[in-house]
């Protein structure tokens, strides 16, 4: 039992294809129902781990890997078809490999990081999250109406924004607090 969440973690990554695939196909009721069970899945590994704690090791990379595939496949495909805007998906996208290599240089230079996802990181992936299901269910129902959208994308692009800035921030102060001569 001490591993279900890092099982229901992999099926989430699992279904990041089917996904894909159901948006390509413009059969955006599925993709939704799909994107829906994915952000459900993410919820309940997330409960049992603390609940229970089955932490693991593995936990702490597959959980934020899994988010990250999810929406990065998500953004990008939805953009590719003209359901959002690229700038928007392009933010995306260089906010998590801009935090990626962060984190990557960090662990090279200075050791590991011991980090836990910050407020602004999971106010992000919420409005991420909840605007890709509203993008879903325009492109299907034509509701919410797009003014409402596009109002959304900006608000994604400032959460994403300030969350990036903000692991900058704690990147920098991090290294700066490093012992003289830990390089």
């Amino acid at each position: 039992m001490r591993h279900l969440p890092n099982l229901i973690c992999l099926l989430r990554m699992l279904l990041v294809w089917p996904i894909a695939v159901a948006l390509h196909e413009q059969r955006f009721g599925l993709a939704l129902l799909l994107f829906i069970v994915a952000g459900i899945s993410d919820g309940i590994d997330g409960y049992l781990a603390k609940r229970f704690d089955w932490t693991s090791e593995l936990g702490k990379v597959l959980d934020p890997m899994a988010d990250k595939l999810l929406l990065v496949v998500v953004f990008v495909e939805a953009a590719w078809l003209g359901r959002l805007a690229w700038w928007l998906a392009a933010a995306v996208v260089a906010r998590d490999v801009f935090i990626a290599l962060g984190a990557g240089v960090f662990r090279l230079w200075f050791g590991p990081l011991h980090g836990h996802p910050t407020v602004f990181s999971k106010v992000n992936t919420a409005m991420q999250l909840m605007f890709l299901a509203l993008v879903m269910l325009n492109a299907g129902l034509t509701f919410p109406p797009q003014k409402l959208l596009d109002a959304l994308a900006v608000v994604v692009f400032v959460t994403t924004a300030s969350s990036g800035l903000n692991y900058v921030s704690i990147f920098t102060r991090r290294a700066w607090s490093q012992p003289a001569g830990s390089l």
